[in-house]
């Protein structure tokens, strides 16, 4: 579960900037783009039952759905300990089915637009840097290949470079990455064979697997001061043509990676009254890579503390006792920095850092990872329902 309704909401303010008559260089943060015309998702394919999947190809684009992202978030440190945390997504929104795209003598004309996400969490000065992109499509600006695996916008880039290795290089003002991150295991198929339901309405899920403890080495960038960092990688690919259910104000999910080689994602879709949507699940996964369903009645998770932010005032959850007695697991996790809220071009959202520490069968469990917080400073079906076609 990876923005799922966020990137919806993207694409409606990226169908705006590509009508503005400014460059494809402007700032995000001028755009006024609740005044722009919504996309008709009627005509592309949705997620409607398993698929079978077919990798490499699959790790590369599929422009017959609307939406798509490929998400990744790192935990890092240095030989002497120094902790980072780091996010790099990349989101494609398709303006137009393939079948209906317009060709027109301009090259800069197209049906995808391209967004991206890079965070970096310096939790040893408990410092946050968000930075967001937009671009088309064309050119050569932005786009994503499967031969060979290659997601970049402009100088942000994730590129394959050897089997089973993909570089990410990102870079700002202020700080930069450049990583080798390292497969260690097959993708693992969320939900049924890959299938993630996300809701009660036919086609409303996606296409979801994972790459989970990925090795991962290179460099991390604070204005002029580079560091050497080790760390593990959590990969989400997803597609789909969907939306959230009315009355779904957004969503809690939770990729850990344990020091024994397990790893666990869970995602609670949170409706207005309180309640957790149905369809919540979930996947752990074992070392030796078996993994198991879990469903939403499976767990409890209750908030042991929370986070106000100055910004934009919302209140975060920040501490969580996380239960699963299907598994003989219990956990708390807690973010490892307070302050790491994103104020983007579209919505305000809490992703971070978080470590996890407990007993897996009365054996201690230790890891790391990453939680996004969404709904908690803008309520995400609203601001679909005004968009909405």
């Amino acid at each position: 579960m990876k923005r799922f309704a966020l990137v919806r909401s993207i694409l409606l303010l990226a169908v705006c900037w590509l009508l503005s008559v400014q460059p494809v260089w402007a700032a995000s943060a001028e755009l006024s783009w609740l005044d722009a015309p919504a996309a008709d998702s009627s005509s592309f394919q949705k997620a409607m039952a398993p698929q079978t999947w077919q990798f490499p190809q699959d790790f590369g684009p599929h422009e017959g759905y609307q939406t798509e992202w490929w998400y990744y978030t790192g935990n890092l440190q240095t030989a002497e300990g120094r902790p980072f945390g780091f996010q790099l997504t990349f989101f494609r929104q398709a303006i137009t089915p393939e079948a209906q795209t317009v060709s027109n003598a301009s090259h800069w004309r197209g049906n995808q637009i391209y967004s991206a996400h890079f965070t970096l969490s310096d939790i040893a000065e408990k410092q946050f840097y968000p930075y967001e992109r937009f671009s088309r499509g064309q050119i050569n600006l932005a786009g994503a290949e499967n031969d060979p695996y290659h997601v970049w916008l402009e100088d942000w880039s994730a590129i394959a470079t050897a089997p089973n290795q993909v570089r990410l290089q990102a870079k700002s003002d202020q700080i930069a990455i450049d990583l080798t991150v390292t497969q260690t295991r097959p993708p693992v198929l969320q939900g049924d064979r890959g299938y993630s339901v996300k809701g009660a309405e036919p086609g409303n899920a996606s296409y979801y697997y994972s790459l989970v403890q990925q090795l991962t080495a290179g460099t991390v960038t604070i204005a002029d001061q580079t560091y050497e960092v080790t760390g593990i990688t959590w990969k989400d690919h997803e597609y789909s043509t969907s939306a959230l259910t009315a009355g779904t104000v957004g969503w809690d999910w939770f990729s850990m990676q344990f020091e024994n080689g397990a790893a666990l994602m869970l995602y609670l879709l949170r409706h207005d009254d309180g309640s957790i949507e149905p369809q919540s699940a979930g996947k752990f996964i074992l070392s030796d890579g078996t993994t198991q369903a879990i469903a939403k009645d499976d767990w409890n998770i209750r908030v042991l503390d929370t986070w106000k932010s100055p910004s934009s005032k919302a209140t975060y959850p920040a501490k969580w006792a996380i239960d699963l007695p299907k598994l003989d697991l219990s956990l708390t996790a807690q973010a490892l920095m307070p302050n790491q809220e994103l104020n983007t071009a579209t919505a305000t959202y809490w992703e971070g850092a978080v470590g996890f520490q407990g007993s897996w069968q009365d054996q201690p469990l230790r890891g790391q990872g990453y939680v996004e917080l969404t709904g908690y400073a803008d309520r995400l079906d609203s601001l679909l329902a005004e968009r909405t076609p």
